[in-house]
């Protein structure tokens, strides 16, 4: 579905200017965590993440969040270079949203053992069709969630009033399942030609 305007722009307006100010006034909080939001004007706001962690901090994904016809529709989210802000596809994406499979009882111990077993499901929040499509974030509370026939069943209507959908829900979600998780680099030599990645720890993933 286009982004078409069709709820009054001053309502739409008044409430993306209000997500701003609830952002505003904790910005220092987020900007410890590596989350930094770089341009708003309405209707797009555009952040970065950098993964505090490892050293140096890595940026490891951009955002541009936009809220046309908000919030009769959720926000859209879309991945980003965080360069250029112009759209990225999945196979240039580089980071994941995992969210680990609850284990009720279980220790570190324990799920480190079944990991080495292969028995601890994880699954990844961003979804896309090909390497050369857009990814999306499967997530109640984004526009590309809802408007996804697959979720036809699960109307935003039904969690506009819940606060999904709220600039800092969906930063916090993008940072607590695909950026804080982040805790090293790998360096690996083939060639004589090095490859740099950034690693969540299986622990680090949340339930």
């Amino acid at each position: 579905m286009a982004d078409l305007q069709t709820v009054d722009p001053e309502v739409s307006r008044v409430k993306f200017e209000r997500e701003l100010a609830n952002y505003r006034s904790m910005e220092s909080a987020y900007r410890k965590r590596g989350w930094i939001l770089l341009d708003a004007e309405f209707p797009e706001i555009f952040v970065v993440f950098a993964a505090t962690k490892p050293r140096p901090p890595p940026i490891v994904a951009a955002i541009v969040l936009n809220f046309t016809d908000y919030d009769l529709r959720p926000p859209s989210v879309r991945f980003v270079d965080p360069f250029t802000r112009e759209p990225i596809p999945a196979k240039l994406l580089q980071v994941q949203m995992l969210r680990r499979a609850a284990i009720p009882g279980a220790t570190p111990e324990t799920i480190r053992a079944l990991a080495q077993q292969g028995g601890v499901q994880v699954t990844n929040m961003i979804q896309y069709n090909s390497p050369d499509d857009r990814p999306f974030i499967c997530l109640p509370g984004i526009r590309e969630y809802h408007d996804n026939p697959a979720h036809t069943g699960d109307s935003w209507l039904m969690h506009r009033s819940s606060g999904e959908g709220s600039l800092v829900f969906i930063l916090e979600k993008i940072w607590h399942h695909g950026v804080s998780p982040i805790e090293h680099y790998q360096v690996q030599v083939q060639v004589q030609i090095p490859a740099v990645n950034v690693l969540a720890s299986l622990l680090a993933v949340p339930e």
